[in-house]
């Protein structure tokens, strides 16, 4: 009986040591599940090295050299794992143009994506949640403007390559490739669709969304574009990750975010808690595109619950300047 259990509680998740993923290794861990967890370089300390600091990861914790398009790899990391947790996936530090986005992130993301349910089927998961974005939802001219953006909303795949946004072209065909796969063979899959993901960090380099903040926080002299700036504390997405695996109930898409607001509004606010910090001064109105307004009601009715805005941005803060991120 108790290997029985044991088997239950052993879970993968692929790209281990990147920022959402490592939250979600260290919920699992707290509670009693074994991990895989995939890396392209298991020994390199400075992406990795944070995880084997985990609570229980000394017995609890494998890492697996493999990356998304190494079939074979994936296939020893999932094998005797009743779950699996697909988080891995190319994210553009949004500050830089993309170069050969077709290879960078279109490619890793979909074949990725399709290796890993592949593996999972081939070793007989019970159950993978996929984790997408809420840019496979968001970016949708035909959506009506009064509306706030549900599950049923998908982003329209060829305005994305209109416009070069390809993360969420990516984000969205992976997805889609996904939701083929669970037609297709039988497994049982659920997404999720956080919005943009900050918090406090496990590892010790920045993360897609922090470079931004750090930027607002830096009193950029460029001009910042007041858009659209939906938020999901990185630690209650990971407990909406877990939740959505143990829960029997959950299917289909959840959209994971806790707070919409502009640009202006996140610096106003980091302003009056900080007010030491140069700011950003300059904005540039930006025209939306359609309601920005995630509704996360599906994924609360299951229990899933935020922390409140002022203290995910006080711990960000103090977590930037215990990595010594605001120093100029």
């Amino acid at each position: 009986m108790e290997g029985d259990c044991s088997s239950k509680k052993k879970v993968c998740v692929t790209g281990a040591g990147g920022y959402v993923a490592s939250w979600l290794v260290k919920v699992l861990l707290s509670k009693g599940y074994t991990v895989h967890g995939t890396a392209r370089d298991p020994c390199d300390e400075k992406k990795n090295g944070h995880l084997k600091n985990l609570e229980n990861a000394l017995e609890n914790l494998q890492l697996f050299k493999t990356d998304l398009l190494d079939y074979e790899g994936l296939c020893a990391a999932i094998v005797g794992c009743m779950g699996v947790f697909h988080v891995a996936s190319p994210v553009p530090d949004n500050v830089s143009p993309v170069a050969n986005p077709e290879e960078k992130l279109l490619v890793p993301a979909v074949e990725g994506t399709r290796n890993v349910l592949n593996a999972c089927l081939k070793a007989g998961v019970r159950k993978v949640i996929v984790v997408s974005s809420a840019g496979a939802n968001m970016v949708n001219p035909n959506w009506p403007m009064d509306q706030d953006i549900d599950e049923s909303c998908w982003t329209d795949t060829e305005y994305c390559r209109s416009t070069k946004n390809w993360y969420c072209l990516a984000k969205t065909i992976a997805e889609k490739e996904a939701w083929l796969h669970a037609k297709e063979s039988g497994l049982d899959i659920v997404t999720i669709c956080p919005s943009i993901v900050i918090g406090p960090m496990l590892q010790s380099t920045a993360n897609a969304s922090s470079l931004h903040i750090l930027r607002y926080m830096k009193g950029s002299s460029v001009r910042v574009d007041n858009r659209e700036f939906p938020l999901v504390d990185v630690r209650d997405l990971a407990k909406g990750i877990l939740m959505l695996y143990e829960n029997n109930e959950a299917k289909g898409r959840y959209i994971c975010s806790s707070f919409g607001l502009r640009i202006r509004e996140l610096v106003d606010k980091l302003q009056c808690l900080f007010p030491d910090y140069k700011y950003s001064t300059s904005f540039a109105e930006v025209q939306q595109l359609n309601s920005w307004k995630l509704n996360s009601q599906k994924l609360q009715s299951l229990g899933w619950v935020f922390k409140p805005l002022e203290e995910t941005l006080k711990d960000v803060v103090k977590d930037y300047e215990e990595h010594g991120l605001l120093a100029n």
